[in-house]
């Protein structure tokens, strides 16, 4: 189990970004993080992987300090160096066990070509690829339906829960809350740097109604007034 004890992080000195953050992600589930734009996720993604130093606070992975060694991290936006081909991206990553041609019979990437004339959606899947390659037990996903047309978005989805069969944790975000209510166990309601509740599947309905009202509710005035 992956527990977030108490964590404040910040970018600058008077304001915090994850104020007194906890929360338990249990092992071998799809934990889902939602939250509006600003309330953290990102930040909380990037301090649970260690790029991001807590200020206080700490976050164990079965009663001791999380290891990066454990964990895969797909970044929202994907980079690679220019002049390399797919397959010499993913050689980086060793795993003599992966059988990239079966694999890319899914993505149907073209392996041999320079990533600079990939498309966005195929930078996504190429980075999924050495995701998937580098094996870890806890995946972290920042948005990975990004930029992926509706049959790689299911593909996916099906590789993610047999992930899950294998015993994988996976932490992941999406702004489609669809994507996420579709494919979770449990879902993790992040705003203003702290977790407001989390929701078993089974309340996934009412969760799912009560953020779009919330949001609806939020915005009516404003709304209203500028069609007066």
């Amino acid at each position: 189990m992956i527990l977030i004890k108490s964590i404040d992080v910040s970018y600058t000195k008077n304001k915090k970004v994850l104020n007194g953050l906890s929360l338990s992600l249990s092992d071998n589930n799809i934990h889902g993080i939602v939250g509006l734009n600003g309330s953290g996720k990102t930040t909380l993604l990037n301090t649970i992987y260690g790029l991001k130093k807590v200020d206080s606070g700490e976050i164990l992975n079965d009663n001791i300090k999380i290891l990066k060694n454990d964990v895969a991290y797909l970044v929202t936006e994907n980079f690679f160096y220019t002049n390399i081909t797919a397959r010499e991206y993913l050689s980086i990553f060793k795993n003599g066990n992966f059988e990239l041609n079966k694999w890319n019979d899914l993505f149907l990437l073209p392996l041999d070509n320079l990533t600079d004339n990939y498309s966005t959606g195929m930078k996504k899947k190429l980075a999924l690829l050495g995701i998937l390659k580098q094996d870890k037990p806890i995946l972290i996903l920042d948005e990975p339906f990004n930029g992926l047309d509706i049959e790689t978005v299911r593909i996916i989805r099906s590789v993610l829960l047999k992930l899950k069969e294998r015993g994988k944790t996976i932490i992941i975000t999406s702004h489609i809350i669809e994507t996420l209510t579709n494919l979770c166990d449990f879902i993790h309601y992040l705003e203003k740097g702290e977790i407001k509740f989390s929701k078993i599947k089974s309340e996934f309905a009412d969760f799912e109604k009560d953020i779009f009202e919330f949001i609806e509710n939020k915005n009516e005035k404003i709304i209203d007034e500028l069609f007066e």
